[in-house]
């Protein structure tokens, strides 16, 4: 089963709520909003992508990229939490 199927609602809510930043943009500039509250409102949705990004990034890593079933302690797991930290912190 892929992690995007066993996440799949988890993954949905993410979506969910960033349709709604997106409409929350919309407004704004439709109703002619300052512009440094259509800044705001576009930081915060770019920051709820990257935060999808990151955790699908890091279930693609961790199901698809990894060996099943090596140890935790295993080289190519250390390597690979290293990279998920790295995508983590180039998202933020």
């Amino acid at each position: 089963m892929a992690h995007t199927t066993k996440d799949k609602d988890k993954l949905l809510m993410r979506v969910r709520r960033i349709r709604g930043q997106t409409e929350a943009i919309e407004r704004a500039i439709d109703g002619e909003q300052e512009c440094s509250g259509v800044l705001q409102l576009l930081a915060a949705c770019r920051g709820a992508l990257n935060s999808l990004m990151a955790e699908v990034m890091e279930g693609h890593i961790r199901f698809h990229v990894l060996t099943p079933g090596n140890a935790k302690n295993s080289p190519q797991a250390e390597a690979a939490e290293e990279l998920i930290d790295v995508v983590r912190t180039y998202l933020k």
